[in-house]
């Protein structure tokens, strides 16, 4: 269990190192032109707070991303001043982010973490005009698990229960524009009673029956909304087929897909494959998020 409880935290920081790569500007440097809110809580689960970490450009664009703080469904919390510098690139451009963290492995599985993500759409959107962002207009990102909880927000998004009590939980979970780097996209394979990968992972160790509910690949409609994969076609820890499959499923609906393959890379990327990443990460929020004024 610990060996895996440390793979975990090798793949959130090898995520967070890609994308911090990218960006020039140091960590507290990254902070003069931001608002920064830490620990906005959520939602509870088990006597836990669920939060989150609200970063507000002074030139906002009235945007929101929420990125996936996940990797191996573990969901790392480190000080705003440490994180802001790899949000600078969306930043940058006017963007207010979202850092959510979900339950963490190895205490809870998939299937749990998956509502803990669904519930912060819902925060968000419950909130807009608290944030200062269009509840109309929300991406989402991540790496990894955090792409996968992505794909999953991007597939399974709903209009929120009308009958709840909970005023969270009417509100719909639906987003704008997706990226995701390198995410499992089905998890059948990896929850298998004997699968290696279910050994690694505590967040995979729950009932086989529940994956094909988690599982993006399965429920891709024509209500998807624009999404980018970004995937390194020597990844072995999720080979590159899941995003391919994912692209060739949306691409039948008729939804907006690219897939970026970065040549040679792995699950991870550094250097010009990290910049080349993140470029098409900006630009596709841009893209899909930003309305453009006709002159």
């Amino acid at each position: 269990m610990k060996a895996a409880c440390n793979t975990s935290r090798s793949l959130w920081i090898t995520f967070f190192v890609a994308m911090f790569a990218f960006s020039s500007q140091c960590a507290f440097a990254a902070l003069e032109d931001v608002v920064v809110t830490p620990d906005v809580v959520y939602g509870h689960k088990v006597g836990m707070a669920l939060t989150m970490d609200v970063f507000q450009p002074k030139q906002a664009n009235g945007i929101g991303v929420l990125f996936m703080v996940s990797g191996g469904w573990y969901s790392r919390w480190a000080p705003p001043e440490q994180t802001s510098g790899m949000f600078r690139p969306l930043l940058d451009k006017g963007f207010t982010v979202f850092a959510v963290r979900h339950g963490s492995s190895p205490k809870f599985v998939v299937p749990e973490v998956v509502e803990d993500v669904r519930r912060s759409i819902r925060f968000v959107r419950l909130n807009a005009s608290r944030f200062n962002v269009d509840p109309d207009r929300l991406g989402v990102c991540g790496g990894s698990a955090g792409g996968h909880l992505s794909l999953v927000l991007a597939t399974l998004g709903d209009d929120g229960d009308p009958t709840a009590t909970d005023e969270i939980l009417r509100t719909s979970s639906r987003v704008a524009a997706v990226v995701a780097y390198f995410p499992p996209t089905d998890l059948r394979p990896y929850v298998e009673i004997g699968n290696p990968r279910r050994q690694q992972f505590p967040a995979l160790q729950f009932d086989p029956n529940q994956a094909p509910g988690i599982s993006p690949l399965l429920h891709v409609t024509r209500d998807v909304p624009p999404t980018l994969l970004i995937h390194g076609d020597k990844d072995e820890l999720v080979p590159i087929w899941h995003s391919e499959k994912f692209q060739e499923a949306l691409r039948e609906k008729g939804v907006a897909c690219d897939l970026l393959v970065i040549q040679g890379a792995a699950h991870g990327f550094s250097g010009d494959d990290a910049k080349r990443a993140v470029e098409a990460w900006v630009a596709w929020f841009e893209k899909y998020l930003v309305r453009k004024t006709s002159n």
